[in-house]
């Protein structure tokens, strides 16, 4: 004969129907809904399980997020749950249907209050929706550092939030939210130079990515990963997180047009000429008419312009010594910027398509040219010289410094100018070694 629970968190195990492997997949399934910490959540083994059944357990050891998602499954406080089940009163009818009945009602309101003070406005949730949005879209026109500060600050208002609802639409929309933010956090942080710290935000907006369910933030994170990968030495690597990024699933053209510009700037630092040309090819080629809520809804740093796709084709052909393919893309990036308001142009974009251009015409030894093509470039303000921008200056200031240019008057010239540019930068952002590929 079984004996009697010890716990009242076993007897109402036994009168949902829950045994061990049903109430620890409810315990994750809760934990879910109520923390949404992904990877960090509380868990429940089995061996856990029967463990909190049998009783013993001191109640103040569990975590706070434990005894939430404990609150949450079973409706009664923890010290309740661990404590034996309440004696039933001998004295009692054995079936009070009316009280049953009031008790049922009671319930349902206490829990429907709890809910009801667990959720926040969805008017901020509108409006912090409408502040990351335009962060996004303001990005390529202000300072890093600036763009890194707002970030943060969104950040930490919907990491409150997210602690303030246990509605799950409103967890999904900020879980959604913190992912977009991390990422831009991630892209400021590269655009600085930081890249350890970059990849680690793009790693944790990916994590918030995986947990909404909202695959096109992935595709993002594994761009940025890639754009890592690229500029600290590991082509291959690169390649590899940009074709995994194109296997998400609810990805629009301008997602695939960005990641295969990355996957083709990885092919042409390793060499591969032919790879090189092709991933280009695709890349102006796609054209379905698909579209994504992150690339195309939010846009902005999640977007990837037609001048932006421009200028990092012409990077792609410097890797592979195609001086005429990068001079011809440059030029495009340029021109289609100087179609922009001066306020919305890309200083990165700028900074690039004028830099590449002026590698393209140093290949085939126009120093005058280059020095031409360099001339936008001085107006870049020192606090958004950005990391693509700085590594393609410091590949024109090596490239300055060969035997045949030495005591050459424009080149000695174009070199201290161009090394002033990179020392007076207000973050001293780091080249990394793809700046070696022009070398040959």
């Amino acid at each position: 004969m079984e004996l009697p629970p010890q716990t009242l968190l076993k007897a109402l195990c036994i009168e949902r129907g829950l045994d061990v492997p049903d109430m620890v997949d409810l315990f994750e399934r809760t934990a879910d809904a109520v923390i949404g910490k992904g990877s960090n959540n509380p868990t429940c083994s089995e061996r856990t399980a029967k463990r909190w059944r049998a009783g013993g357990v001191n109640p103040s050891s569990l975590s706070p997020d434990t005894r939430r998602v404990l609150e949450a499954m079973f409706g009664r406080r923890v010290s309740d749950l661990f404590a034996p089940p309440p004696q039933p009163d001998p004295t009692a009818p054995a079936f009070d249907l009316e009280h049953e009945i009031d008790m049922t009602a009671r319930d349902a309101q206490e829990d429907a209050s709890a809910t009801a003070a667990a959720s926040v406005s969805d008017t901020t949730l509108d409006q912090l929706t409408d502040d990351v949005m335009k962060l996004a879209r303001e990005y390529a026109s202000i300072a890093p550092t600036l763009a890194f500060h707002r970030g943060r600050a969104l950040q930490t208002q919907l990491q409150n939030l997210r602690d303030s609802t246990q509605v799950p639409a409103q967890q999904q929309r900020v879980l959604v939210l913190l992912g977009q933010t991390l990422a831009l956090l991630a892209a400021s942080a590269f655009d600085l130079g930081a890249f350890d710290s970059a990849r680690r935000l793009a790693r944790s907006a990916d994590l918030y990515g995986e947990t909404s369910r909202f695959e096109p933030l992935r595709a993002y994170c594994d761009g940025v990963l890639a754009y890592i990968a690229y500029f600290t030495g590991m082509p291959a690597d690169a390649v590899a997180k940009a074709r995994r990024a194109q296997t998400y699933g609810g990805l629009g053209d301008v997602a695939r047009r960005r990641l295969l510009a990355i996957e083709a700037r990885a092919h042409g630092y390793l060499g591969d000429v032919e790879a090189a040309h092709e991933v280009i090819r695709m890349s102006e080629e796609v054209d379905s008419g698909a579209r994504d809520d992150l690339h195309d809804g939010v846009s902005g740093e999640f977007g990837f312009t037609v001048e932006r796709l421009a200028m990092s084709s012409s990077s792609t052909a410097l890797l592979v010594h195609d001086s005429a393919q990068a001079e011809r893309s440059a030029r495009r990036a340029l021109e289609l910027l100087e179609r922009q308001p001066t306020e919305q142009r890309s200083a990165h974009v700028l900074g690039g398509a004028a830099a590449d251009l002026a590698m393209a015409r140093l290949f085939v030894n126009d120093v005058e040219g280059a020095a031409e093509a360099l001339m936008p470039l001085w107006s870049i303000p020192a606090d958004q010289r950005v990391t693509g921008v700085l590594a393609r200056t410091g590949q024109i200031q090596h490239f300055l410094t060969q035997p045949s240019y030495r005591g050459a008057g424009l080149p000695n010239e174009l070199r201290g100018r161009v090394e002033e540019f990179t020392r007076t930068a207000t973050a001293h952002q780091l080249t990394g070694p793809a700046l070696l590929q022009l070398e040959a």
